[in-house]
């Protein structure tokens, strides 16, 4: 059954505004997802996370919570939704790109990938079928196939090599998923995932072949992955003409805020990136007006000064830019936790001020002059 529902698509480009159904709570599109990698958004509470960010959906990670706590440790606390005292619906990556990153540290085969842990070294294999089942324990409301991450660059011959893994570990994903019903008392949707490195007959390729499948969304994988931002957006583009339109399209891992509204003016309906907590704690923070370096010193003295006077999130509410340096200078907590819930706050704002905007037939417009502000330096 699919339970997206597509509500919307601009007369002037592909952006699209839609619902999609969990048994978790609805998530509007197009949405971002915060990452909380270990089942927890790194500096931030699930209470922040909810009412002062406006999360509707969050990100966790297969690989990193089969290590640790462990898949079967999450399955025996009632699914990660009990875990970590989060309610909203979770989506769970499969650890492939996890996994390709670790180059030095993994062995693909025709049956999965082996691999060691990065926390002591041991010994461990990736099959479609374990990851569907770690991702039953973890109890995820959207889980994803076993693929390999193409790298970039890649000749179509690497390429093609690559895909031929991902097809055949979403198809046996799949056929294992039949066999195995969800364990939490819940549905779970099941995203196949699109690679084909930067070479279109192969992008096109994958997209029929995962189709006649039948998942209930897609993935692009293998983008953001040291390809120029315009080629990015090219095969994103590209994908979207060929993706079914009445099923979510997902941008893996990108980006920054101009990133997000260029791909949603491409059809793309769902993002994550680890960019606005990181950025944050390492003293970047996206505004209104443009990139913020917060830790500079020409802000050790505005002390009536929020980091973004147009922002209400409560760290723009409470506290200055002085305050703010000062936490990261002294190497307090607090610091990554404002700059956290601000940087967060500002992607889902800046995600509903898009929805409003495609709602009132001026989207284009609007993220033109956007695009061009939110690449400011702020000096």
């Amino acid at each position: 059954m699919n339970r997206f529902e597509l509500k919307k698509t601009s007369k002037k480009s592909k952006a699209r505004l839609g619902v999609l159904h969990t048994d978790h709570g609805d998530i509007q599109t197009p949405i971002f997802m915060p990452v909380g990698t270990e089942a927890t958004v790194k500096a931030v509470t699930p209470a922040q996370l909810k009412e002062d960010i406006k999360a509707q959906i969050i990100l966790a990670n297969t690989y990193h919570l089969y290590l640790r706590p462990t898949t079967p440790k999450i399955a025996a606390a009632g699914g990660i939704h009990k875990f970590m005292s989060w309610n909203g619906p979770v989506l769970t990556d499969s650890g492939g790109f996890q996994v390709w990153s670790l180059k030095e540290l993994r062995k693909i085969k025709p049956e999965g990938v082996e691999f060691r842990s990065i926390l002591d070294g041991s010994k461990h294999f990736f099959s479609p079928a374990s990851v569907m089942n770690a991702q039953r324990e973890i109890g995820a409301d959207i889980i994803m196939a076993l693929d390999e991450c193409t790298p970039y660059p890649s000749t179509v011959k690497e390429a093609e090599h690559s895909l031929n893994y991902t097809l055949r570990w979403t198809a046996e994903a799949m056929e294992w998923l039949k066999e195995h019903p969800p364990i939490h008392g819940y549905d779970q949707q099941f995203f196949g995932i699109i690679q084909g490195g930067m070479h279109t007959h192969l992008r096109k390729q994958a997209i029929e072949r995962i189709a006649e499948l039948g998942p209930d969304g897609y993935a692009m994988g293998g983008l953001s992955v040291g390809e120029p931002t315009e080629t990015m957006y090219e095969i994103a583009d590209f994908c979207t003409d060929y993706l079914p339109t009445d099923h979510p399209r997902y941008v893996m891992g990108v980006g920054t805020p101009w990133n997000l509204l260029e791909l949603i003016g491409r059809g793309v309906d769902m993002f994550d990136c680890v960019m606005p907590t990181r950025n944050a704690r390492n003293g970047m923070l996206f505004t209104s007006e443009g990139v913020l370096r917060y830790k500079a010193a020409r802000h050790a003295e505005e002390y009536d000064k929020p980091v973004d006077p147009n922002c209400d999130c409560y760290c723009c509410r409470n506290f200055s830019r002085a305050y703010l340096r000062h936490l990261h200078h002294a190497g307090e907590s607090l610091g990554y936790t404002l700059a956290s819930i601000h940087n967060l706050h500002f992607y889902l704002h800046l995600m509903q001020e898009a929805k409003d905007h495609l709602a009132d037939d001026t989207f284009e417009e609007w993220t033109k002059a956007k695009c061009e502000v939110l690449q400011r330096n702020l000096e």
